[in-house]
């Protein structure tokens, strides 16, 4: 209510008889859902053309399409007695029967794209058929549609389209400046010509080329032509054949390592039978497919073009045709998780040095390896004698169960003691007087003598690799080997968990306390259990072992998680927020930054590095390795 009183809204309807909307009027309605701005005119007339059988087509811009767009094709062209019907609202070759609508195979199909244009814009359509001898036109704007005449012009068909929103200039206002509107249309013509790379695609405005691709390229060029060359190193191959003429689907696309990750959504590009679409089903998939592999709030690069049978997909769900249903939803995510995930398990992922980078992700936060953790005080076994039973107990190619990883990690961490000659001095200490370094029993050589591993700064494993130098974040690749072995036993039934004697006090809100019914589920999964012990506190009655075996304080982990759970996306039963509290376990159980790791420790990380599934990220989606090519090196070295 305002300082004058209620304002009182008048009711245009109320009291006045129904009437039916003049043409012009119901042609503007509808191009209030079909045409946005000058992208949506370059989006329509390129589907008519690719629906033509075009195999070039040519788009210029004017003030970014607000003053012209033209779209010029080689296609099947339209007849001199159809040209005024093609300005008719509703008016279409591509769909004749209701039936039609639930195996749609075209770009377009509703018949009001170039009926809506012309109510909004001044129209001129020129084209010629291969039968005729010459070419016809007809303009047309707002209610008024020209005579059809004659012209001359190659067979196909050219539409311009000029003066957009000429005549409803609320519309004209809302449009954006010229630059940015041509923007969008230049996106509108990338995505298309990604889902057709054997037609040629040209692209001007105000006179200067913007794009131009050949005809006749294959997916992988046209991918790259579109996106850039100099991506072609970082993106991966997706295939996928589960297609039948009923039911299923074909896949191939490409997808950015992680280091391509973006901050929108926008170098997501989708097409479904050469349609470009948005849904939420297949971005959800790349999101799942990429989980742990990128940073939470980042969006993976990548284009997937899906073929289907049109009977398998509802295209008739949006106006401007953005927007698609599928018959089985849950077969395509299953389709997409899988090739993504395939594609990228199959691919090193060792994040690349780039000098011209400002900096590299910051690390996660720090937060060993389980039945033990930081280093033997003195003490160690034989090291190759560790590495060799990590490899033997944990195969290349074979599958990690939580069995396999803490077997693998027992021998590592506190539990080894110092023995005779394999006792390693104390740092800094001298050799005795005298001493006679023992001879290594045979096979038991020091470990990867052909490889080298040298710890940085208690914090940080250099070792090399076949192409170059290798850098390793001693506690982000330890986090991710924690989250998988955490992950697999859950896989099993719930953590092991410990009594403890007295109860750990954690102060709580009233909201926490009341919550805290809704949480058991989660909690009792992880091995906590937690009580309400009087007004405003909690008592952890039992702690998981592993993060027991640790040294982790029972206090501080519980009053974190209460913490995340107070969070309005902390939904408890969700396997988004399983994953999150385990990338929490993962944190505090790993080595830390700082932690001085004997041979055998840094031997056995460096093994499960190799073995573990997504090791090159952190489950934050931070890296935990870095390469430094022997190229790059040569030229920091001023060899090249």
């Amino acid at each position: 209510m305002g300082p004058r009183g209620p304002i009182e809204w008048a009711v245009p309807g109320a009291g006045t008889p129904i009437r039916i909307l003049p043409p012009l009027l119901v042609n503007q309605i509808a191009a209030g859902e079909v045409v946005e701005r000058p992208a949506s005119v370059v989006r329509e007339l390129i589907d008519n053309a690719l629906d033509a059988g075009a195999t070039r087509v040519v788009v210029e811009l004017e003030a970014g399409g607000i003053e012209l767009v033209r779209v010029s094709d080689d296609g099947a062209g339209i007849g001199a007695d159809q040209l005024e019907l093609a300005l008719s609202p509703h008016a279409t070759s591509k769909i004749e029967r209701t039936e039609d609508l639930d195996r749609i195979s075209t770009l377009g199909f509703r018949g009001e794209a170039l009926a809506s244009i012309a109510s909004v814009a001044r129209v001129r359509i020129r084209s010629r058929t291969p039968e005729a001898d010459g070419a016809s036109r007809i303009d047309a704007h707002g209610s008024r549609i020209g005579p059809v005449r004659p012209d001359s012009g190659p067979v196909g068909t050219q539409v311009s389209v000029r003066n957009l929103f000429f005549n409803t200039p609320a519309r004209r206002k809302f449009l954006r400046t010229p630059r940015t509107e041509e923007g969008h249309c230049v996106e509108a013509v990338r995505n298309l010509a990604m889902g057709r790379p054997g037609v040629g695609f040209a692209l001007s405005a105000d006179g200067r080329g913007v794009l131009d691709l050949p005809v006749g390229q294959s997916p992988a060029q046209r991918v790259l032509a579109v996106l850039g060359e100099e991506l072609g190193e970082q993106m991966l191959v997706v295939n996928a054949d589960e297609f039948d003429d009923a039911r299923g689907m074909a896949l191939w696309g490409m997808v950015g390592r992680p280091a391509l990750a973006r901050a929108t959504n926008k170098a997501q590009h989708i097409l479904l039978n050469g349609r470009p679409i948005r849904d939420r089903t297949i971005q959800h998939a790349l999101r799942e497919a990429y989980r742990g592999l990128i940073e939470p709030g980042r969006y993976p690069t990548a284009v997937l073009m899906l073929e289907m049978s049109p009977g398998g997909v509802d295209v008739n769900v949006h106006p401007a045709k953005a927007e698609v249903r599928f018959r089985d939803q849950s077969l395509v995510h299953t389709i997409v998780l899988r090739a993504v995930r395939e594609a990228l398990q199959g691919a090193d992922l060792t994040t690349g040095f780039d000098p011209g980078r400002s900096g590299f992700a910051p690390r996660s936060p720090t937060a060993v390896l389980p039945g033990g953790g930081g280093v033997a005080p003195g003490g160690s076994i034989p090291a190759q004698r560790v590495v060799d039973a990590v490899r033997s107990i944990a195969p290349v190619g074979g599958e990690l169960s939580y069995e396999t990883l803490r077997a693998a990690l027992e021998p590592i961490g506190r539990g080894a003691a110092p023995s005779g000659a394999d006792a390693p001095d104390s740092p800094g200490s001298p050799p005795e007087p005298g001493r006679i370094e023992p001879k290594p029993e045979p096979g038991l050589e020091a470990p990867f003598p052909e490889r080298g591993v040298l710890q940085v700064h208690n914090s940080y494993v250099v070792t090399q690799d076949e192409q170059g130098v290798v850098i390793v974040d001693q506690h982000a690749l330890h986090e991710r080997v924690m989250f998988e072995m955490l992950r697999a036993r859950l896989d099993r039934g719930d953590l092991e968990s410990q009594r403890l004697i007295t109860p750990a006090v954690v102060e709580g809100t009233a909201g926490q306390i009341d919550r805290l019914a809704e949480l058991e589920p989660l909690l009792g999964r992880l091995g906590i259990r937690v009580e309400p012990m009087g007004p405003g506190s909690l008592g952890v009655q039992a702690f998981p072992t592993i993060l027991f075996d640790r040294g982790v304080d029972p206090v501080a982990f519980v009053r974190e998680l209460l913490d995340a759970a107070d969070r309005d996306d902390f939904t408890p039963g969700a396997e988004q927020t399983l994953h999150e509290v385990l990338d929490m376990m993962a944190c505090k159980a790993a080595v830390k930054a700082g932690d001085r790791l004997t041979d055998p420790e840094l031997e056995a990380l460096l093994v499960l590095r190799e073995r573990v599934e997504r090791s090159s990220n952190c489950p934050h989606g931070r890296p935990t390795s870095i390469r430094l090519t022997i190229p790059q090196i040569e030229r920091l070295f001023g060899r090249t």
